[in-house]
């Protein structure tokens, strides 16, 4: 119900925000219609100002309808060649009345003979390219860099718009994400304080059990009796320390508290250590061990204690994933600058959907409220950060029901 409701929440807060992008595009567009129009507003009073000018210069329009009168006779048809006295006086109007009305762009004009097509008249102006008609003659204004003109005047509420749509829809996604995450954390932290308590309650339990029995059992001598019993306490005690010792452990490594002493060392000498621990558990339990160690360079520069520690996790999850009787294979081989570690089992296996999960810190998959195996959810969490530590990298290819090959690489000397 919770995973819906956020779902649900998410879908509106994007369909909101899309709306909102969808009206910013709109008004951004039309903030341009509207820069465009009072440009050609400015354009329009520009040439009717000229024009205006022009008119009231008698000697001005004689030599312009002179001009118009060439251009019949030599049949010319649309801009006429203007005297250079006339061209500089159109000019040096439209240069002031841009100036005046703040027009700062690069212009072309042209006289013309008045068309009788009903283009324009004195009160509007053609958009693309604006002219003045009047009884003796057109003048027509030219704006070649017209649309980069536009966009240098609206360049700031433009891209700040964009910028800012931008960054609402990044911190949106950020929020959306972080949150996913925080939610899975928070359910990945309940379950470690639930495998917590499962695993603290049996050797708590069992001390008080012992603690008890030392006081009531007056079967036993008092030397045998306290010997006992003091056994079982200090063997459940020391769980206790291992269990909290694992949880600080990778707190402080994260936090790089805990140093490497880094040296080099022969990285098959503590794999065989490792291998006689683990056939001893598989052996136990009926299964078997296969051992192909095909490594010809094993020296690598690591941390003694980190590495078996690393081995050892492997290892055990190897067997306490196992269903039925263990069938473990350990194999190494080098692969270019890398020695390379591989453990298979035909265990449970890790569906698809996890695989990429384990090695997050207080992960476990899923199995309900079956606690058949023990743990915390760090030892793999563990393994990868001593891995990056070293300069190398574990990976998990799994298969449900089927089992599971972990390949750990470190670098070789």
């Amino acid at each position: 119900m919770k995973a819906n409701r956020l779902r649900l929440s998410i879908f509106i807060s994007s369909l909101a925000l899309i709306a909102v992008l969808a009206i910013q595009i709109h008004w951004i567009f039309r903030t341009a219609e509207m820069k465009e129009e009072l440009f050609n507003e400015k354009a329009n009073m520009v040439l009717a100002r000229t024009t205006e000018a022009i008119g009231s210069d008698q000697a001005a329009c004689q030599e312009i309808g002179a001009c118009l009168k060439e251009g019949e006779k030599a049949g010319t048809s649309g801009p006429i060649q203007l005297r250079n006295q006339e061209v500089k006086k159109i000019d040096s109007l439209l240069r002031h009345y841009m100036k005046f009305y703040n027009v700062q762009i690069r212009y072309s004009f042209s006289v013309a003979k008045p068309s009788s097509a009903p283009r324009f008249d004195d009160a509007r102006f053609n958009k693309s390219l604006p002219f003045i008609r009047t009884a003796d003659f057109e003048l027509n204004l030219d704006f070649p860099d017209k649309k980069q003109y536009l966009m240098a005047e609206m360049g700031v509420p433009f891209f700040s718009s964009v910028v800012l749509v931008v960054v609402v829809l990044v911190l949106f996604w950020r929020t959306v994400f972080s949150l996913k995450k925080e939610k899975e954390i928070s359910e990945h932290t309940t379950d470690f304080l639930n495998n917590m308590t499962h695993e603290f309650k049996t050797p708590i339990t069992n001390i008080s059990l012992a603690g008890k029995m030392m006081t009531r059992d007056q079967n036993l001598k008092q030397e045998e009796k306290i010997r006992h019993y003091s056994g079982i306490i200090l063997e459940e005690n020391e769980k206790l320390r291992l269990q909290v010792e694992q949880v600080l452990s990778m707190t402080a490594l994260e936090r790089g508290e805990i140093p490497m002493q880094k040296s080099e060392l022969d990285f098959l000498s503590l794999l065989n250590d490792s291998l006689r621990n683990v056939r001893m558990q598989v052996e136990n339990a009926g299964g078997t061990l296969s051992i192909n160690l095909n490594a010809e360079q094993t020296v690598v520069f690591g941390d003694k204690t980190h590495l078996a520690n690393v081995l050892c996790n492997l290892f055990d999850n190897a067997v306490r994933y196992s269903d039925g009787e263990p069938q473990i294979t350990v194999s190494s081989r080098n692969e270019g600058q890398d020695l390379v570690l591989e453990v298979a089992d035909k265990g449970i296996g890790i569906s698809s959907e996890y695989q990429k999960k384990v090695f997050e810190k207080y992960f476990r998959v899923p199995t309900g409220d079956v606690h058949n195996v023990k743990g915390f959810g760090l030892g793999l969490a563990y393994v990868q950060q001593i891995a990056k530590g070293h300069g190398g990298s574990v990976q998990v290819q799994s298969e449900k029901g089927k089992g599971s090959t972990f390949t750990l690489r470190i670098p070789h000397v």
